[in-house]
């Protein structure tokens, strides 16, 4: 699978390029909170500056309310203002970026508060050679995220190429990401072709190959595990995916969190699905916690209890000592790691202990092995111990990262191969 990158384009000079990054990052007090998805967008970025490009940054922000997005109709009509940080625009929108962005890139960028239309076409055919342009959410017109070939062609009419280096969301159908590739030629960016090609190890891996999967959806969850059935030799499972597990083996897990749907789905006798998870959780490959972290509720005491004692008013919210020891022992003998997911509550300092020991466990053995870490949460946990350094792939996709080693087409890679 061979992509068309950017270094395919033969003059860059002068050429309007759309760069669909992805600054999907948090915001606080109008500011970022964690720069590294911008960061990880420089390489590329960075070349197009170097080879004389006028730079057209496009990207989403969270998932603005529906009832404030503006539709395709209003293109024409005055377009929202930054007000507050209270107002639904304002908090989602990309121009806190921009202080950031400026400062790493160590170079002027101008921010457009639209991200289509004949203002935001205006601001661009101003731009000279080697600037840089942000253009406004684009989520805040609904068709982004139905895949709108009329919003597509919109965006398109600003440049001569288009790349893209958003790998976060490259597992969606979004106009920016599809439709797009229809009007203009299309490539991949730096990130995204180091991406695949980090990932693309895991599909052949060095043995033994070690999975810890946690987090608190299984639902999105349970291809991968499937597949890394036949390709792990262990799958060290731990965080809320871990209580569906210990439930459909028949353990108490009291209050624990788990999925409505994936409860009701699996416990519901005859349901095939139902079967399909048994099955799952009986394979040798799955190792489950043996004690946990528990406590009546989550601001209440914190105690470890073996699988057997949890009591009906227990809430599981990490994994305990024992189980720690099982997985840090397990992943000792590895070659290759994979972490998606942490072990419990890691925000809260009494239930955070699984998850830390388990980010120290990966690094210190990150020097016998290939590593991989993805998912925001886990990025989190590395963040907080501060070993990101040590770690060969720290993904910037959860769900997409999590889409692609199960075998499934991305549809915002597929146009690019």
């Amino acid at each position: 699978m061979k992509l068309r990158t950017i270094k395919n384009i033969k003059n860059l000079s002068g050429k309007r390029v759309l760069l669909r990054v992805d600054f999907n990052v948090g915001i606080k007090n109008r500011k970022v909170a964690d720069g590294a998805k911008i960061k990880a967008a420089l390489p590329t970025i960075n070349y197009l500056l170097k080879k004389n490009a006028k730079v057209i940054l496009i990207s989403h922000l969270g998932r603005p309310t529906e009832s404030k997005v503006k539709s395709q109709k209003s293109i024409k009509s005055k377009v929202y203002k930054v007000k507050s940080q209270k107002s639904v625009v304002g908090k989602f929108s990309l121009r806190p970026i921009v202080k950031n962005l400026e400062k790493l890139l160590g170079l002027k960028v101008k921010f457009i508060n639209d991200c289509i239309g004949g203002k935001v076409k205006n601001e661009i055919n101003k731009m000279n050679n080697g600037e840089v342009v942000l253009l406004e959410n684009l989520r805040f017109y609904k068709e982004e995220m139905k895949n709108s070939k009329r919003f597509a062609k919109n965006l398109a009419s600003f440049a001569d190429y288009y790349i893209n280096d958003a790998f976060a969301v490259s597992h969606r159908a979004h106009s920016s990401l599809v439709a797009i590739t229809d009007y203009l030629p299309s490539y991949s960016g730096f990130l995204i072709e180091k991406e695949m090609k980090n990932l693309s190890v895991l599909f052949n891996p060095n043995k033994p190959y070690i999975v810890l999967l946690g987090g608190a959806k299984l639902k999105t969850k349970i291809s991968l595990i499937k597949v890394l059935c036949k390709k792990a030799d262990k799958i060290l499972i731990g965080g809320a995916i871990a209580n569906q597990f210990l439930k459909i083996q028949g353990y108490e897990i009291g209050k624990s969190l788990i999925e409505k749907n994936i409860t009701s789905m699996s416990l519901r006798g005859g349901d095939s699905r139902r079967s399909n998870l048994m099955t799952i959780a009986q394979d040798n490959k799955i190792i489950l916690p043996k004690d946990v972290i528990v406590a009546k509720k989550i601001s209440g005491k914190a105690e470890a209890k073996k699988i057997s004692d949890v009591s009906k008013n227990d809430i599981i919210l990490d994994i305990g000592p024992e189980t720690t020891r099982e997985y840090a022992k397990i992943l000792k003998s590895a070659k290759t790691i994979l972490w998606n997911g942490p072990m419990g509550i890691f925000e809260l300092k009494k239930f955070s202990s699984g998850s830390l020991a388990m980010a120290m466990a990966v690094a210190a053995y990150s020097r016998n092995a290939f590593t991989v870490c993805g998912g925001g949460e886990t990025i989190a946990v590395l963040n907080q111990v501060k070993i990101k350094n040590r770690i060969d792939l720290i993904s910037t996709g959860g769900g997409a990262m999590l889409t692609y080693l199960t075998g499934e087409e991305l549809p915002g890679i597929k146009p690019l191969l």
